[in-house]
């Protein structure tokens, strides 16, 4: 089995966080606005499980894609800068020379340095100083589709099965302060894959769900009243 890279495990990390995340936040709306609507359990219920399965398979196919047009415009990246090398050598040296020289290197360590590298690795090299990318490291569009949708219904389990078994004075109160610890925790792991501040992170994080159960209670009272 081949073993996956850095790049690969931070891109399927990143797909489990963001689908929990999701998961949470969607179903978490779903059910308080359902619940605001007077309903009972099984409509709650259901209207959790509808709202479960159309996002899982919308989050698994949303990363297929996403990740799969990445790697196609990668793809042709590569074959854009291949054919440049072969075509006009002395202008991609130029272009990667200059680039070195823009960050304080001297001209003739910036040849040096250019001359060097598109001798060991001259296409990866190449690639990665013009499109800012490593050729070396692959993304898998399957694996974070499959990553996202174990990952999306099982967020959405929390804010599902609080809002059914809590007691009914007390359930939307519960829902909530369930989904706001879940975002806590999903926030600040976000910031901690993308090297973000942590604290902008979870309270953006939390306030996007506290409004998006807000909306949906408001809208949920407005149809029962």
């Amino acid at each position: 089995m081949k073993k996956q890279s850095l790049a690969e495990r931070i891109n399927v990390i990143r797909a489990i966080v963001m689908g929990a995340n999701d998961g949470i936040i969607s179903i978490a709306g779903i059910v308080i606005g359902v619940a605001g609507a007077k309903a009972d359990n099984s409509a709650i219920f259901l209207a959790g499980i509808a709202g479960m399965l159309a996002g899982t398979i919308s989050m698994a196919m949303g990363e297929w894609v996403s990740v799969s047009t990445q790697s196609d415009s990668e793809k042709q990246a590569i074959i854009t800068e291949t054919k440049a090398l072969d075509t006009n050598f002395q202008k991609e040296f130029d272009f990667i020379k200059e680039k070195y020289m823009d960050t304080g290197i001297s001209e003739e360590l910036s040849a040096k340095a250019t001359k060097e590298m598109l001798e060991q690795d001259r296409v990866n090299n190449a690639v990665r100083e013009r499109y800012g990318f490593n050729p070396k490291f692959k993304t898998s569009a399957i694996a974070a589709a499959v990553a996202s949708m174990i990952a999306f219904p099982t967020g959405s389990l929390l804010p599902l099965l609080s809002i059914i078994f809590f007691p009914q004075n007390i359930r939307i109160a519960a829902t909530v302060g369930a989904v706001m610890v879940a975002l806590i925790i999903t926030g600040y792991s976000a910031a901690v894959l993308g090297d973000a501040n942590r604290t902008k992170s979870v309270i953006r994080n939390v306030i996007s769900g506290m409004l998006t159960m807000a909306v949906t209670y408001l809208v949920g009272s407005l149809i029962a009243m």
